[in-house]
């Protein structure tokens, strides 16, 4: 294949193809346990310690910057997705479902994590500079399209199936068929992603990147004012992290047990469509904005934006409204208050990772995210059984506090993020 292939042809199924295994791991796992019947303190808890390859991925990132190329990896991993979403569609039957579902599950979380390393590498190698930035939309636009189809049309897909063949055939045949897209999406890349001349591999030891990683990691730990910047990355989405594995079990269950009883093919239209479209216009504002007037002008009312629109679940589990419009629009409400906010903690990291080693920077701040996620996610789903929808759905609001408290403390130019003529 040419190495000049137009970029219309790979950047938005590759970005595309980097969204599905993500939102699968993250999103759709929760809704197939919850109608498997798995309890809640057991879903939040597996499902957010799937959140650990994302914490670690910065330890193996400079292998696969070293070891093949990062065209390699993306085939590969794409490949090996496919392979892990046949395992979870092949077990889903089995007497031990959660068991061997659940260890198919982490051979995906580690190869996604694995293919974004390798995708977010290559898109720099691939394209050059003044393409980069005109393409930055074009990835951004897929992979929200990605989060789209996982959490709205496979949730749609295996709602319908559920009532045809039933809820294990169900949701078999759904991740046999998004494995089928994954291979073929492996396949496709093999002959249509470029073979850029400059990534040429350099002789490098286990020792000198060993050496480079520590170097990056205690110059990340020198920052001025990085105790408070990891406060914030921890705990700025406090609520969010234990509401997002709980909100699909609140709309599922029935309203004996406190919840909507929601359908699945309802949850996918309410959380994974209109959800997720309100959510990336929240953050389309939330860029332009603060375009205007800079981060720091913003920021208490992005904080405020991805904390209190929580509420919209306490209203939901005290009144338990029939309508399906009111319970869409108090769910559009949420992720769009999240979109929003979620502009803001995007930003930091950027202004946290500027300096020599911007990139290796950036991706320990991910880690840090993913870890703000995955601690308060692992004991959601036990406290929310401990003390109810309602009680639970007070208690993250209030969790917004230290979101605050850590905001109020963390250095910031007033000028970062205002468009500059």
């Amino acid at each position: 294949m040419n190495k000049n292939t137009n970029p219309w042809a790979w950047v938005s199924t590759l970005y595309y193809a980097e969204g599905i295994p993500y939102v699968l791991v993250m999103t759709v796992s929760v809704i197939m346990y919850k109608k498997l019947e798995v309890s809640n303190s057991d879903i939040a808890l597996y499902t957010s310690g799937l959140y650990l390859p994302w914490v670690i991925k910065p330890l193996w990132s400079p292998f696969v910057d070293v070891i093949k190329t990062k065209r390699y990896w993306i085939v590969a991993m794409q490949l090996l997705i496919g392979a892990a979403l046949a395992g979870v569609a092949f077990t889903i039957p089995t007497n031990n479902f959660l068991k061997y579902t659940l260890a198919f599950f982490w051979v995906l979380a580690f190869s996604s994590a694995t293919h974004d390393i390798a995708a977010d590498g290559f898109y720099m190698l691939g394209l050059k500079k003044h393409q980069q930035a005109f393409f930055v939309g074009i990835r951004s636009t897929f992979y929200r399209l990605a989060m789209i189809t996982g959490q709205g049309l496979l949730i749609i897909l295996a709602g319908y199936l559920e009532k045809s063949l039933g809820i294990v055939e169900g949701w078999s045949i759904t991740f046999i068929v998004v494995a089928v897209l994954m291979v073929a999406f492996g396949i496709y890349h093999q002959f249509l992603l470029p073979r850029p001349e400059v990534e040429k591999k350099e002789n490098y030891s286990a020792n000198s990147i060993l050496k480079e990683l520590l170097n990056t990691i205690v110059t990340f730990f020198k920052k001025d004012g990085i105790i408070s910047m990891l406060c914030f990355l921890l705990f700025f989405r406090f609520g969010e992290a234990q509401l997002v594995k709980m909100a699909s079990p609140f709309l599922l269950d029935k309203p004996e047990k406190g919840g909507l009883g929601l359908s699945t093919s309802e949850v996918g239209v309410v959380y994974g469509t209109i959800g997720v479209i309100a959510l990336v216009l929240g953050g389309i504002l939330g860029g332009v904005v603060v375009s205007k007037k800079g981060l720091k002008y913003w920021l208490w009312w992005m904080v405020a934006s991805i904390n209190l629109p929580n509420a919209v679940y306490i209203f939901l589990s005290f009144v338990k409204p029939d309508s399906f419009y009111i319970i869409s629009s108090a769910v559009a409400i949420e992720q769009f208050g999240y979109g929003f906010g979620f502009t803001a903690y995007m930003l930091y990291m950027i202004y946290i990772a500027e300096g020599p080693y911007k990139t290796s920077h950036f991706a320990l701040c991910t880690a840090f995210m993913a870890l703000g996620m995955m601690l308060p996610g692992l004991f959601s789903g036990k406290l929310q059984e401990l003390i109810g929808y309602q009680n639970f759905f007070i208690w993250v609001v209030i969790c917004a506090i230290p979101g605050f408290i850590a905001a109020y403390f963390i250095p910031l130019d007033s000028e970062f993020g205002k468009k500059t003529d």
